[in-house]
């Protein structure tokens, strides 16, 4: 079925080109006869006017011989009296009837006449009543008399529509080979083989585009249907663990249940399904965020954000230097859910706390979370951020994470068109989120970025109000690494811009850990 309609696009460009040319050749023969059946008219009858415009003045002085003298090509005169008598003729018309029966009006004394095969100039020797009248005629040529020249002009019309029309079928054809052998490739490519590629033309047409176009797709294709495998058995294999240890409680509770507490079995239970919620609600934000589901966009000062988040939570306390007016647009909720997910990371892993700092670098909004823990090797510092990547020490500190909060993390980042990565750190791990500037501010805002906060510990119990500053002490605690050391400066940087600088909010050495 595909092919007849590859070849009837073939056909179709065919009749609809020979068509064209069959109006256009129709046009131009017709023009072409009618030019040259003027050219040899014109030609014949100035060669019998010329004639008889020469035996009409020698008529009216009376000295015209007999017979008429002629010369080639025109050999036909005659001179004939009013009555329709020839008085004289060339020797060639001396036994002919008159060559024609019409005589030129007075005041119209010169008329070119055809009379069968010839072409005649007729000429009226003076306006006088019984004036006889001159006649020259020629033979008509037989190209024009017997249509020779439709018949050239028709056959020539002919043999190009014909050599146009095979050229087109040819070059539509040539055309569309690459078409149908892409097409023919694309049958054998089924979803259980995707590593087939269309074969790509010579050049640099469009079919050649469409070609890698199509590889290039087939390319993206067979790596999101390759992580969506991956992602399947992962996830399969992630959720088996807690549904096994579900059913091995159940089953133990109910094949002893004298020596089952059941209080305990109920507790396991829930904690199990605690963990299956979890994996199952991040495996729905992953779903949404590949899907590219779009949230809704506000304007968002990340300082504000990040030290209202920092004061949630319990664990480590957090140590929180932020720049104000750092403006980014996104989703409110999700960029909630990055900092939060790296907050929580921090505190898993933190030996004493945890130091957050929002500023300005290179033109971007930066948020850089650092902990005191024992850091991540930087052969791990891409792996944390796969799917169900959990390494030891995260297993060791929590068995109930769900191993997708940093991929969560990483993929707002990028729907928010910024970067989230693992950097050095003196000691301990570096996580740093970049997002890009918000062109716009709210009005009254001040369009330079101040530092702001203290630099001093938040309790992770204590939550900031509108009125007291998020950062102030309300635990007594110092900071991380001795009485204000390690404390993160944000300094300025040009016109307003500011930077991390190099104190980190918690400023340690260490690559191996998570």
């Amino acid at each position: 079925m595909k092919g007849s309609r590859l070849r009837s696009i073939q056909a179709r460009y065919t009749i609809i080109t020979t068509a064209l040319l069959l109006v256009i050749l129709a046009l131009v023969g017709a023009s072409i006869d009618m030019a040259i059946r003027y050219r040899i008219q014109d030609d014949v009858f100035g060669n019998t006017e010329r004639v008889a415009s020469q035996w009409s003045a020698l008529v009216r002085i009376g000295s015209i011989p007999n017979p008429i003298p002629v010369t080639a090509p025109v050999d036909l005169v005659q001179l004939v009296s009013a009555h329709g008598v020839v008085l004289n003729s060339s020797r060639q018309a001396m036994d002919m009837a008159p060559i024609s029966s019409t005589r030129p009006p007075p005041d119209d004394r010169f008329q070119q006449l055809t009379e069968g095969s010839l072409m005649v100039m007729a000429i009226r020797v003076s306006p006088a009543a019984d004036s006889p009248v001159v006649y020259a005629g020629l033979e008509e040529p037989a190209i024009l008399h017997k249509h020779h020249l439709e018949y050239f002009i028709s056959a020539g019309a002919l043999i190009l529509l014909a050599l146009a029309a095979w050229m087109t079928w040819c070059v539509v054809g040539r055309t569309l080979r690459p078409v149908a052998a892409i097409r023919a490739r694309m049958s054998e490519i089924t979803v259980s083989d995707l590593s087939l590629r269309v074969p790509i033309p010579s050049g640099e047409d469009e079919i050649a585009l469409l070609a890698r176009t199509a590889n290039q797709t087939l390319a993206r294709l067979e790596e999101a249907v390759e992580q969506q495998r991956r992602f399947a058995s992962t996830a399969s294999h992630e959720l088996r663990t807690p549904i096994a240890g579900l059913r091995v409680q159940l089953e133990e509770a109910l094949l002893y249940p004298d020596d089952t507490d059941p209080r305990e079995t109920i507790r396991g239970a829930l904690t199990a399904s605690g963990r299956l919620e979890a994996i199952v609600n991040d495996l729905l934000q992953l779903a949404r965020l590949r899907a590219a589901d779009p949230a809704p966009q506000e304007l968002i000062d990340l300082g504000a954000l990040v030290t209202e988040e920092a004061a949630q939570g319990t664990g480590m306390p957090v140590r929180v230097h932020a720049a104000t007016q750092v403006w980014v647009r996104g989703s409110r909720i999700q960029l909630i859910r990055v900092v939060g997910n790296l907050l929580s990371n921090a505190r898993r892993h933190a030996n004493s706390c945890v130091g957050v700092s929002v500023g300005l670098a290179d033109g971007k909004a930066v948020v850089a979370v650092v902990d005191d823990g024992v850091g991540v090797a930087p052969a791990d510092r891409e792996r944390v951020f796969e799917r169900f990547t959990r390494l030891d020490d995260g297993r060791l500190r929590d068995s109930g994470g769900s191993g997708l909060g940093l991929a969560i993390s990483r993929d707002i980042a990028h729907a928010h068109q910024g970067t989230l990565l693992i950097e050095d750190s003196p000691r301990g791990a570096r996580f740093v989120l970049r997002l890009p500037l918000s062109d716009t501010r709210p009005p009254g805002s001040d369009p330079e970025a101040q530092p702001g906060g203290t630099g001093k510990a938040l309790p992770p119990s204590r939550r900031t109000t509108g009125k007291e500053p998020a950062s102030k002490e309300s635990s007594g605690k110092e900071g991380i690494g001795g009485k204000g050391t390690g404390e993160r400066s944000v300094r300025e940087k040009g016109a307003g811009e500011e930077s991390i600088g190099e104190k980190d909010p918690v400023g340690w050495a260490g690559h191996h850990r998570r």
